[in-house]
């Protein structure tokens, strides 16, 4: 282990917690309809006709055919990004891969998969999904709409990835029930509260999972966006009514797919306490994979990051 000991942050960014004391992290107390709240949500989505529009990208790959798409979420919000096509073989799998809240400038070409269809999404706001009163700013974003339960981003978010499933489902019917999820921080907390309302996706991978936690998250010091929510609430009072119902932890305990999830016991911007909520709330067939720092360059990363793609490919390898 090398967990970083020299780092530029005024706090502790592994807040003196043992593995030990992580693994232990449970969810916290969900509110009174949660499951109501997202299983409305989610079959509204169902409703929605995503109308995937392909074009040839400007991007090319010896691997992959790259197209760029564009389709239509929840509220006619429409979602750019792009879907990659394995050269050699059939689209057997189908496979969402969602970002971190940097937005994402270009597909994944290095993903350890074969004859899968992938497509990578920029959830509503961001990147190829900007949108003119929508902040791109990780700290601004995550604040949108953050006074309504309804409304909020966050939720939009998730009905994105709801929606690049059906986008899948669409050009390749025979992949329902055969679509994986992967997301990482942003990504990851999303696909949390995704993963466990969406029947058509059959296993997921979350690493360094963001929206874990909400109290825990309110309280401990981070940068990014966690910084930005605890900024708005130190001048605007109560947020927990709305983060409540967008707890990636209390979303995870609803998730019956294999999974694979990759948490840090060092990390600046999503707190270990709050992603290990997240892994530790998923009941079974879950795999743990720990990293000693998140969101931070560390001596070691090259090699747990080298064991944790092949993790990653076995997760997701067409049988």
């Amino acid at each position: 282990m090398s967990i970083p000991t020299t780092h530029p942050f005024a706090f502790d960014p592994a807040y003196g917690m043992t593995l030990e004391e992580l693994l232990a992290v449970k969810p916290p107390e969900e509110p009174d309809g949660f499951d109501a709240f997202w299983q409305e949500r989610y079959r509204k989505a169902l409703t929605v006709d995503p109308q995937p529009a392909l074009s040839r990208s400007e991007l090319n790959h010896a691997d992959w055919h790259v197209l760029d798409l564009v389709y239509l979420s929840t509220g006619a919000f429409k979602i750019g990004g792009w879907l990659l096509l394995p050269r050699a073989g059939q689209v057997r799998r189908g496979l969402v891969v969602g970002h971190g809240y940097g937005g994402r400038v270009r597909p994944d070409f290095d993903l350890p998969v074969t004859e899968t269809a992938l497509l990578f999404p920029c959830c509503r706001g961001l990147s190829l999904s900007a949108y003119p009163l929508i902040s791109e700013n990780p700290s601004w974003h995550v604040l949108h709409d953050i006074d309504s339960r309804d409304k909020y981003i966050i939720g939009g978010c998730v009905e994105d990835i709801w929606l690049a499933v059906s986008t899948l489902v669409v050009l390749y019917p025979w992949l329902s029930g055969h679509i994986g999820y992967s997301g990482i921080s942003f990504g990851g907390g999303v696909g949390a509260m995704a993963i466990p309302y969406d029947p058509r996706i059959d296993r997921g991978h979350l690493a360094l999972p963001s929206f874990g936690h909400q109290p825990l998250r309110l309280k401990l010091p981070s940068v990014g966006s966690a910084e930005g929510v605890q900024e708005y609430r130190a001048k605007h009072g109560d947020v927990l009514s709305t983060l409540s119902f967008y707890d990636a932890a209390t979303a995870a305990r609803r998730i019956k797919v294999p999974m694979l999830t990759a948490v840090a016991l060092f990390d600046p911007a999503v707190a270990p306490p709050c992603q290990f909520a997240v892994a530790n709330a998923i009941p079974k067939f879950n795999e743990i994979f720990i990293l000693d720092a998140g969101h931070f360059d560390y001596s070691g990363s090259a090699a747990q990051e080298a064991a944790l793609r092949d993790k990653i490919g076995q997760l997701f390898r067409v049988s």
